[in-house]
């Protein structure tokens, strides 16, 4: 074959199957541009990374991926219909709703990546600038909104298929018995984490306990289905959250103080001295920088016990830490102490006398 012959053939081969040549020239070019975008993005997100507001960043992260596959997404799609149009392939039909299901994925995946970037912004400044800021409502909103975009994403997609979203609701009616029977120990879980969710009985990081139930630790978390407590030995304590509508929970994070009360006795030789060390301790609470006097101080005599005068002392502390809390009551009982030793009397201990009456002698055994 001489060069206008191969010449010849390569000219008849481009023009029955120039298409091939397009699809070709399509995804190269495809490919290229996907390759400048991302290293433009990059190159942009570098330089929004450091400037003073978060929320540009934020914006182009979100949106990186969904831009780089949309490219690929409408590229590919025209490539394919071009060889639909060509050799009408059953397969390639489906092009259209391909593309627009896709663009609606993602859109639908850049509003969620926005919205939980979004989250993390608001909760690094809000932890920073205001100490009573509520993470449980930010992070409540945010999974509201992940979900309404979710189920409206999946409502367009059902309108766009050709499918009537009154039918699909109105089966979901009627299906949503059925499942609500089947799932309802998830429904409840669900429903009891909206309760909480309103309520705001707890909030991420705070201290909580059951009486009701083996429940104490820090929340770490708070779910659709569980929240998560951080027990006291370090153990995760993941507690459904149906469990909270019939429990009571008690939220020791929210006090305003902590409360002392305790019962000293001292000894019945010593009952001269009562009026004065009740008396010494009082004026000590009133005196004490760590006690609130914005509250009640109680210090009485309380009991005559069986082997000891009993007298309370009822105060708060302006302190809620736990372990400066355990530091205050160690000072007000410490000082206690020294004012009963001051009056000359001794802090009593359970003892037992034994009276015998007058002729019983012991008798002296006689080893003669």
């Amino acid at each position: 074959m001489d060069f206008n012959q191969w010449l010849e053939a390569a000219n008849n081969l481009f023009t029955k199957e120039h298409w091939i040549l397009q699809v070709f020239l399509i995804v190269f070019f495809t490919a290229l541009i996907n390759w400048i975008l991302k290293r433009f993005l990059r190159k942009l997100l570098e330089t929004f990374k450091n400037t003073r507001t978060a929320w540009d960043y934020a914006l182009l992260r979100s949106a990186y991926r969904p831009i780089v596959t949309l490219v690929w997404l409408v590229g590919l799609c025209f490539a394919a219909d071009i060889i639909y149009t060509e050799t009408d392939t059953a397969i390639f039909g489906a092009i259209d709703p391909i593309r627009s299901v896709g663009v609606i994925v993602l859109i639908a995946w850049f509003l969620v990546r926005f919205i939980s970037r979004a989250e993390s912004i608001i909760c690094a400044r809000k932890i920073d600038d205001d100490s009573s800021f509520d993470r449980t409502t930010v992070d409540a909103i945010a999974k509201l909104l992940r979900v309404s975009v979710v189920i409206t994403g999946g409502l367009v997609i059902l309108q766009t298929l050709g499918y009537s979203i009154s039918g699909v609701l109105a089966f979901g009616g009627i299906g949503g018995i059925a499942v609500g029977f089947a799932a309802r120990d998830m429904l409840a879980n669900f429903f009891g984490g909206l309760t909480v969710y309103m309520d705001r009985p707890f909030s991420v990081g705070d201290w909580v306990r059951s009486p009701d139930k083996e429940i104490e630790g820090v929340v770490e978390n708070i779910g659709w289905r569980v929240t998560t407590i951080r027990t006291f030995d370090k153990r995760p304590l993941y507690v459904p959250n149906a469990t909270f509508t019939s429990i009571s929970v008690q939220n020791p994070s929210r006090m305003t103080n902590r409360r002392i009360y305790e019962t000293i006795g001292i000894r019945y030789d010593d009952a001269v001295a009562m009026r004065k060390i009740v008396k010494d301790v009082k004026k000590m609470l009133d005196e004490h920088g760590d006690i609130d006097h914005d509250q009640i101080i109680m210090v009485n005599f309380d009991k005559f016990a069986d082997s000891s005068l009993n007298f309370f002392i009822y105060c708060l502390t302006k302190t809620v830490v736990w372990a400066e809390y355990h530091e205050v009551k160690q000072d007000v009982l410490l000082k206690i102490i020294d004012i009963i030793e001051a009056n000359q009397a001794e802090c009593a201990f359970p003892t037992r006398t034994l009276h015998l009456p007058e002729g019983i002698h012991l008798a002296q055994e006689n080893n003669n």
